[in-house]
């Protein structure tokens, strides 16, 4: 039976080379997969990246986009047989319901990587839904400065300044964030 897998942690904990290597372990198995990434990243353009080097091209979702419509008719041409979607946290409420719906009625698993929170603590959107129903949660690792697990992502601005306010969506890498436990994240904000 096919699941629902949400992969998630903080910045830097190394959620698209995990991606990359599961998409890796399909392919050479002879496997095809269909890799997504969010569109609203323009970093990379199609493409999935790790910051150590991993990189595989990738399709592209917006707010819009029907996920469900997009696999199943890619796998009518050709089977699929493993989705592999970067930037979850950018999901709508119905895409992870179409994700799950390719899960439990075409019988395709599907693993969602992405962040949990936002630089503020609160759950992104699409977190919040595949946290609520994938049949799969694992917490990959980061570390904060300190050596404990990083689980908080710390905005800050171009001088190195924590940010507290703004839109919840801000794309940007080590330039922008810092993964840290929350006890420090908490102290930076004080």
């Amino acid at each position: 039976m096919a699941k629902l897998y949400f992969y998630y942690a903080s910045m830097n904990a190394g959620k698209s080379s995990s991606l990359l290597q599961a998409d890796f372990n399909y392919r050479e198995r002879g496997m095809r997969t269909m890799v997504w990434t969010a569109a609203i990243d323009t970093r990379s353009g199609a493409m999935v990246k790790s910051r150590i080097g991993l990189e595989a091209e990738a399709h592209t979702y917006a707010p819009t986009t029907d996920l469900w419509a997009k696999v199943i008719a890619a796998h009518d041409s050709e089977a699929i047989d493993c989705v592999l979607l970067d930037e979850a946290q950018f999901l709508s409420k119905e895409q992870v319901w179409q994700l799950a719906r390719l899960a439990d009625e075409a019988g395709i698993p599907v693993l969602c990587y992405g962040l949990r929170t936002d630089f503020q603590g609160e759950l992104f959107p699409g977190s919040s839904v595949l946290l609520g129903i994938a049949d799969a949660l694992v917490e990959l690792k980061a570390v904060c400065d300190c050596g404990r697990k990083a689980t908080m992502n710390l905005r800050v601005d171009g001088s190195g300044k924590p940010v507290n306010e703004g839109a919840q969506t801000e794309i940007g890498g080590n330039d922008r964030y810092v993964a840290l436990c929350r006890k420090h994240f908490s102290e930076a904000l004080q």
